[in-house]
């Protein structure tokens, strides 16, 4: 089996999940390096990787560039993906700069991986919430045609990255001292727009057109592209929650052909990265705490509308570091080295 020079770009919390994932995967790599802002040594499970200040020369004789995204490096591929391209690596970009470029493919491989394939070079990763709605969506959209989505995202600290993180974290604490009081908790360093800890807000990125938040905006774009059909009807609410880490959401959509929820059940339950969790009288759905470490998308609480013919809900749950970031860019990498 041919093996590959890997570096992971990014020593944040999507960054130690790529490097997870390539060792989970059992990615054939040669050699393994990480690129950061400056040199150290890092400790992930027990391994200690030497990190390296990020430079253009570090990707000569690179296969596979893994760049962890806004979450990770801020801006790095922006600047240093054109110089690992230069020197023939192929970039699998997690952030947001190259998705909505026209030459540059935006894949998810249960849904389009032949789109990896017309890569110049850079291959984007999606946006973590758009993933995994898109892995539920598509068999659907294959089965019966999908005309309309509306969706909620109740999205975890870990999506904003290491700041949110320890915000939630420090204003727990902060109630926990407090006999929980949750009024007026402030961590230290502010990285979310407001109270995190015992708190939700309707509010992931900026504002923008018609006052939905880019992170909303990425949701409907994203997904149009990905498959590649921009007549889907697509409105999103997208809302932060003091979890840790996995994303859920409420999923409406109304199919184009008739279908029912038996139909729709049997049709999720063969499509590839998903697992169904579906005996609500059993007390089986997903939940953010069952799928942590898993590069798979659970779906539960499948139902029809009882008021609108052909319409069905959905509850959407995944482990947004992994199956939203990570293993989605480590399987692009698959999909180019034939795995």
């Amino acid at each position: 089996m041919k093996k590959y020079n890997v570096c992971v770009v990014g020593a944040g919390v999507v960054g130690v999940e790529m490097l997870r994932c390539l060792k989970d995967r059992k990615f054939p790599v040669k050699e393994l390096s990480v690129l950061a802002r400056s040199n150290r040594d890092m400790r992930v499970d027990g391994t200690t990787y030497a990190v390296k200040a990020i430079a253009p020369e570090c990707f000569q004789g690179i296969d596979f560039a893994l760049f962890a995204g806004t979450e990770g490096e801020k801006g790095a591929a922006v600047t240093f993906a054109p110089e690992a391209v230069k020197r023939g690596a192929v970039v699998i970009d997690n952030g947001v700069d190259f998705r909505m470029q026209k030459d540059v493919p935006l894949v998810v491989p249960e849904v389009n991986p032949q789109d990896a394939l017309k890569h110049k070079g850079i291959i984007a990763n999606p946006n973590c919430s758009t993933i995994q709605m898109v892995v539920a969506l598509s068999p659907i959209y294959k089965a019966f045609g999908v005309k309309r989505v509306v969706v909620t995202t109740l999205q975890a600290a870990s999506g904003a990255g290491k700041g949110a993180v320890e915000q939630l974290k420090e204003e727990t604490s902060q109630a926990v001292r407090n006999g929980f009081d949750i009024r007026g908790l402030a961590a230290a360093e502010q990285s979310m727009p407001q109270q995190l800890g015992f708190n939700v807000f309707p509010h992931i990125g900026g504002f923008a057109e018609d006052d939905y938040t880019s992170e909303e905006w990425k949701l409907v774009k994203e997904t149009h592209k990905i498959m590649h059909d921009d007549k889907i009807c697509i409105s999103a609410t997208t809302v932060r929650v003091p979890v840790m880490t996995g994303h859920s959401e409420a999923v409406y959509l109304e199919t184009s052909r008739d279908a029912d929820a038996a139909q729709i059940k049997e049709t999720l339950s063969g499509a590839p990265g998903i697992i169904m969790a579906d005996d609500p009288a059993g007390g089986l759905y997903p939940m953010p705490k069952d799928v942590l470490g898993r590069d798979e998308v659970f779906v539960g609480r499948v139902r029809r509308d009882p008021f609108v013919k052909n319409g069905f809900w959905l509850w959407v749950v995944a482990d947004n570091l992994r199956k939203g970031a990570a293993a989605n860019a480590v399987q692009i990498a698959e999909i180019l080295s034939g795995q």
